[in-house]
């Protein structure tokens, strides 16, 4: 059998909330499955949520990577 390489896992939180955010922010943080401030969201850690994060770093925290 051929065995699949399990991604890693990111968790992130959102910080601060959307008031005063551009829209493009806004839409960056739903993608990212996050809906109200000090929410939580567990991703795969692939380079597309990379960059998600790098766009919003100010607003997200990183909680754990596993």
């Amino acid at each position: 059998m051929a065995t699949t390489k399990t991604q890693k896992k990111i968790t992130i939180r959102l910080i601060k909330g959307l008031a005063g955010c551009t829209d493009e922010q806004r839409a960056t943080v739903r993608g990212l499955g996050l809906r109200h401030r000090m929410h939580e969201s567990t991703l795969e850690n692939s380079s597309s949520v990379r960059g998600m994060i790098k766009k919003v770093i100010h607003m997200v925290d990183i909680v754990s990577e596993k």
